[in-house]
C-alpha cells in the first residue's frame, strides 16, 4: 500500500516539475480524475483548467453533479454529445468503440487546449488501466484507445502507478467528500461499453435509466465495488397482454479489492426481484432483466 502523505508530496512536486505553463485536465467526476484535479490544482493553481466533456455517454445527473462539486475551480463544461454519437455511429466492435471514444476525446481536448493556450493534458490513468491495455485485455480510452499522434507537449498522469484502493486512500487524505472517494468506478467510454453492438440515443436512454435504478437499489445498502446495468439486445416478452420485442437488461454487482479480479455478489432474491420489477415497469421498452453471476476472470467487470 502506498504511503499516502509521501505520495501526495512527491506527486505535487513532480507535477510542478513537469508542467511549466498552463494545463487542462480531463475531469469525469470519478475518484481518479477528481484526485488528479486536486493534486494538479494544489501544484499549479489557476494554471489548471478542469474540462468536463458532456459526451452523452454519462450517468444520469452526472453533469449537474460535476458543476456543483468543482464550482470553485476554473471548470469548463463542453457539450460534445453529437460529436461522440457521430463517432460511434455504426460501430459494433468493443475495441473499435474504445478507440473511437479515445480519439474523439483527445481531439476535443486538443481543440480546447488551443483555446486555453495550454500545452499539457493531465489524465487520471491508474495502474490497472495500463496492465489491461498493455496485456491486450481491453484498450482503455486513455491508454490503448489514444491515437498515435497527439498535439500536446506532454501528457501527465500523476496516479498511473496506483491501484484503485490506493487512489481512494489518497482521496481521503486530500479531504475529498466520501461521495467521491468511495465512488464506484465508471468506464472512460461511459455507457457506450454497457451497450452491446451499436450505440444509439434510444439505447443510451434505456441503459441510463436502468443504471440509475440499479445504483439506487444497491449502492448505499450493499456497497458493491461496482454495480450497473448493461443492454444486451432484444428479446420477446408480454406487457399488458401484448407480445413485445423489448430490450434485455443485465444487472451486474461485484465485490473486488482492486478490479483485477472480482466476484459476483450474492444479493437477496427479494432485492433482485425489486430491481427487475422497477426496470420493467419504469422503462416500457424493456422486456426482461437478468443477473450476471460470472466472476472476473473469465469475464471482465464491464460487458465490453
Amino acid at each position: 500500500m502506498v504511503k499516502v502523505d509521501k505520495f501526495i508530496q512527491k506527486s505535487t512536486e513532480k507535477i510542478k516539475e513537469q508542467i511549466d505553463g498552463k494545463a487542462i485536465i480531463a475531469l469525469s467526476g470519478g475518484v481518479d480524475s477528481s484526485v488528479c484535479t486536486v493534486l494538479a490544482h494544489n501544484a499549479i493553481g489557476d494554471n489548471l483548467v478542469p474540462i468536463y466533456i458532456e459526451t452523452g455517454l454519462m450517468r444520469k445527473g452526472e453533469t449537474e453533479r460535476i458543476k456543483e462539486t468543482f464550482a470553485d475551480m476554473n471548470l469548463r463544461v463542453v457539450n460534445m454529445k453529437n460529436r461522440f454519437l457521430n463517432a460511434l455511429e455504426g460501430v459494433e466492435d468493443p475495441e473499435e468503440k474504445r478507440r473511437a471514444v479515445g480519439e474523439t476525446f483527445i481531439r476535443v481536448f486538443e481543440e480546447i487546449a488551443k483555446e486555453e493556450q495550454a500545452e499539457y493534458l493531465i489524465q487520471g490513468t491508474i495502474y490497472p488501466d495500463r496492465i489491461e491495455s498493455d496485456g491486450g485485455i481491453k484498450s482503455h480510452h486513455n491508454v490503448g484507445g489514444l491515437p498515435d499522434v497527439v498535439d500536446f507537449k506532454d501528457i501527465v498522469e500523476p496516479i498511473s502507478d496506483l491501484y484503485k484502493d490506493e487512489v481512494r486512500e489518497v482521496a481521503k487524505a486530500l479531504d475529498l467528500p466520501e461521495e467521491l472517494s468511495e465512488r464506484m468506478p465508471f468506464p472512460g467510454p461511459g455507457l457506450a461499453v454497457r451497450i452491446i453492438d451499436e450505440v444509439t440515443e434510444e439505447k443510451l436512454e434505456v441503459v441510463r435509466e436502468a443504471n440509475a435504478i440499479v445504483e439506487e437499489e444497491l449502492v448505499e445498502k450493499y456497497h458493491p465495488w461496482q454495480t450497473f446495468a448493461a443492454l444486451l439486445g432484444k428479446g420477446t416478452g408480454v406487457k399488458g397482454d401484448v407480445r413485445v420485442h423489448g430490450w434485455i437488461i443485465a444487472v451486474r454487482a461485484v465485490s473486488s479489492r482492486d478490479g483485477m479480479t472480482a466476484e459476483a455478489m450474492q444479493l437477496p432474491w427479494d432485492v433482485l426481484n425489486r430491481i427487475e420489477s422497477r426496470i420493467n415497469s419504469e422503462i416500457k421498452s424493456v422486456s426482461r432483466v437478468v443477473y450476471d453471476l460470472t466472476p472476473k476472470p473469465p469475464a471482465t467487470i464491464e460487458f465490453e
